[in-house]
């Protein structure tokens, strides 16, 4: 991998996608355990501890497809084309998502906030869900015609890889939350919560396993990169240590460190598909047809000007979600003004 402009927007999408995931993962996760909850109360909790931080995490995901137009615009035009109905389905999910999260507790009623309660659970579950197969398709590979367009349906979209990595999105993302969560309650909401985090890691490990066997068998030449140069061994090594340490934080009660190690096992995936795939951005069952940072990227002109835009942009975004974070950070104590 050589460092030229090309390749260092491949580098810049990746990061801002798989910020995205670490940050938006575990509110979707929290979503998707949100009707295990037992009380009002415990909803509540869970809603106001991804309430101040929910809306910026997206900004993440837009700030990506953002680059992603920009610097790679065929491939922005054939995934977002191909994928028409689950990008739709997915915008609706986050809509879902984000009108339950302000709506719920604008009225006292059980009915209401059921009806909200099941929006948020269901629309977390599905968002993730999407967010898995679509990923999964760009490593499988979608049919793409001579002129560089999809050529398929929605439900050639859900095959069994896609749909694999798509439950294993939903598994991470769950295990994320839940270790968000002990962060962020105490008492028996979070001895309730630890129960779940065991549980949601057991789901994570067995989606993981059958994922990575999958991946071996089917698509080999996603390890090609790493065999071809031994040091990039390190990272399916370190990924695997951070996914390990999980279990051994939360059991020492260290929920933070568990966090930390989550989120460098989202990011440590991420690596991996991103290393796996260069310098391919989407796999098409043609080889001849695959898009790649080199054949579906704007102009050299026009991604120097980006990335002095991003140079500029990137340091903001940094320091509002750092500041967010640091400004709520702590246990959640529900107040009148709560959700």
């Amino acid at each position: 991998m050589s460092l030229d402009l090309n390749t260092a927007w491949y580098l810049l999408v990746g990061a801002l996608l798989a910020g995205y995931a670490v940050l938006d993962g575990f509110d979707l996760g929290v979503g998707a355990l949100h009707l295990f909850a037992r009380t009002d109360v415990q909803r509540r909790t869970f809603l106001n501890a991804i309430g101040p931080v929910w809306d910026g995490n997206e900004v993440w995901l837009v700030t990506g497809g953002g680059a992603l137009f920009a610097a790679f615009p065929i491939v922005y035009a054939t995934v977002f084309s191909g994928f028409y109905v689950a990008m739709m389905l997915l915008l609706v999910g986050l809509i879902f998502r984000a009108v339950a999260i302000e709506f719920r507790s604008k009225q006292p009623g059980a009915g209401w906030r059921r009806a909200w309660d099941g929006s948020f659970a269901i629309a977390s579950v599905a968002s993730s869900l999407l967010m898995g197969v679509a990923f999964g398709n760009i490593i499988w590979g979608i049919p793409i015609d001579a002129a560089g367009e999809f050529a398929g349906s929605f439900l050639s979209l859900l095959t069994p890889y896609a749909l694999l990595t798509g439950v294993t999105t939903v598994a991470l993302f769950t295990m994320h939350g839940a270790i968000y969560l002990l962060l962020k309650t105490e008492g028996d909401t979070q001895e309730m919560v630890k129960g779940w985090a065991s549980n949601t890691i057991v789901f994570f490990l067995v989606c993981y396993a059958t994922t990575t066997m999958a991946t071996l068998i089917y698509r080999p030449e996603m390890t090609a990169a790493i065999k071809a140069r031994p040091v990039l061994f390190a990272l399916p090594v370190l990924t695997m240590l951070a996914i390990a340490n999980v279990p051994r934080a939360i059991r020492h009660t260290r929920h933070r460190e568990a966090f930390v190690s989550s989120s460098c096992a989202v990011l440590g995936l991420f690596a991996l598909v991103g290393v796996g795939m260069y310098p391919t951005l989407v796999n098409a069952w043609e080889p001849a047809r695959q898009l790649t940072i080199y054949n579906a990227a704007s102009s050299p002109k026009t991604l120097w000007i980006m990335l002095i835009m991003a140079a500029v942009g990137m340091p903001l975004v940094l320091t509002y979600t750092v500041s967010v974070y640091w400004i709520f950070r702590g246990k959640v104590k529900l107040e009148s003004t709560s959700y």
